[in-house]
């Protein structure tokens, strides 16, 4: 028997398993950053095909800093630290902060203190950006070649100088996060983030998980993010216990394609076969703070288990389904998958009908199980999925479920952060 630890919030479930029947995917060790402070300020004076950001500050300017929300394991409290230090000393006009929500709800002022230190949330004006209060946003009457409106934040538009911080890491749609999407979909307007989210977008074969070439997600947000002047970024890549392994600063292109091209080398992770069962996390907390975030990490596992087979999702959702009640409302009212999807077809567009689309398409062909004490077990039912409160019962009504009693088993820990294949 081999014990396995699975990310749960900011701990674990544990359970064992046969050795002779289990296979763990785990990333490649990369060496961490000791001092990310100092790593930070180095990188900023020799960014990537760029001037040292302190050049390219100058006096008296609006500055604005987009930054990512809660739900992301962006060590952003130790980004802002330096560059805020470097942007002071630019003698700025104004600085504001801009979180990053997309259509996500606003963080609270504990959140925030949470994520950025109470000297920055006091010192700062901090900004959460609504995509859909129409007094935050301007529409430039532009549009992308897929059909998306040019509307962004107001505040980030009529700076003089944009700064985008954020995490890069494998994502379910738009094949890595990071660099465009601090523009498209952080500060976007609904109807734009509902254009690059719709149905045939999200349909597309190449909107997945480590791709970029091809995928319309990603080259519509490349298009997009020329609607607005982004000259600099910060981006970071983690490890599976969220430190720090890279800096990648600079060119927002050029900075993360570096950054893809690194988490490439340490994510994908080569399996000997597919699994009748597949236990994922979504590498705890912050990611797994509510159910819609999770589907993250299902989509990990739905990629190498087999057809009718069973994928455990660990997740301990402190914050439930997260407030987004449309993908709530679209996973309850169904009767099917399938039905799921025949309405966002015909209804679009809905609010995080991309959740709900994808999480259909993955339970037309599979079986999940959620382990959480988050959520009520009728609401769980109700969304066509199993609940558990342990990865025991998990695995007993996995195994039941399964079309054969010696069932192989794959264990993802890190949910999302890496990319299996076979």
């Amino acid at each position: 028997m081999m014990l396995v630890n699975v990310p749960y919030g900011k701990s674990f479930l544990q359970t064992e398993i046969p050795f002779e029947r289990l296979e763990v995917a785990i990333s490649k060790p990369a060496e961490i950053l000791k001092n990310l402070k100092v790593s930070i300020k180095q990188s900023l004076k020799r960014p990537i095909n760029s001037e040292p950001l302190h050049l390219l500050l100058g006096r008296g300017k609006k500055i604005c800093v987009i930054i990512p929300d809660e739900t992301r394991g962006c060590p952003t409290k130790e980004i802002l630290s330096p560059a805020l230090q470097q942007i002071e000393s630019s003698k700025p006009k104004k600085i504001e902060i801009l979180i990053g929500n997309g259509l996500h709800r606003g963080m609270s002022k504990k959140e925030m203190m949470e994520s950025l230190g109470k000297d920055i949330v006091e010192k700062y004006n901090i900004i959460n950006h609504s995509a859909t209060d129409e007094r935050q946003l301007i529409d430039l009457k532009k549009k992308t070649s897929y059909g998306t409106p040019g509307i962004l934040n107001k505040i980030a538009v009529k700076s003089d100088f944009l700064l985008g911080i954020g995490l890069v890491e494998p994502h379910f749609f738009a094949g890595f996060s990071g660099g465009r999407k601090t523009i498209l979909p952080a500060i976007a307007g609904k109807e734009a983030i509902l254009n690059n989210h719709s149905y045939n977008m999200i349909k597309n074969p190449y909107a997945s998980y480590g791709k970029m070439k091809g995928n319309p997600i990603h080259h519509d947000m490349m298009e997009f993010m020329n609607f607005i002047k982004l000259p600099f970024i910060i981006n970071v890549s983690i490890n599976n216990k969220m430190e720090t392994t890279q800096i990648f600063a600079g060119d927002p292109r050029e900075a993360h394609e570096q950054a893809v091209n690194f988490v490439n080398t340490y994510g994908k992770v080569k399996l000997n076969g597919f699994a009748d069962i597949v236990i994922v996390s979504n590498g705890g907390y912050p990611m797994d703070r509510d159910l819609y975030q999770s589907v993250k990490g299902i989509v990990t596992a739905s990629s190498v288990v087999k057809e009718k087979g069973v994928i455990i999702m660990v997740a301990e959702c402190i914050d439930g389904l997260g407030g987004h009640k449309e993908f709530m409302r679209l996973m309850q009212k169904a009767t099917s998958p399938r039905e799921v999807l025949k309405e966002i077809e015909e209804k679009e567009p809905i609010v995080d009908q991309w959740q709900a689309q994808i999480l259909s398409e993955i339970l037309s062909k599979t079986n999940v199980i959620i382990v959480t004490e988050g959520i009520k077990r009728n609401m769980i039912e109700k969304m066509m999925m199993s609940q558990a409160f342990s990865l025991e019962e998990a695995l007993d009504s996995a195994r039941e479920m399964v079309l054969t009693d010696k069932p192989r088993i794959l264990v993802i820990p890190e949910g999302p952060y890496v990319m299996p294949f076979v």
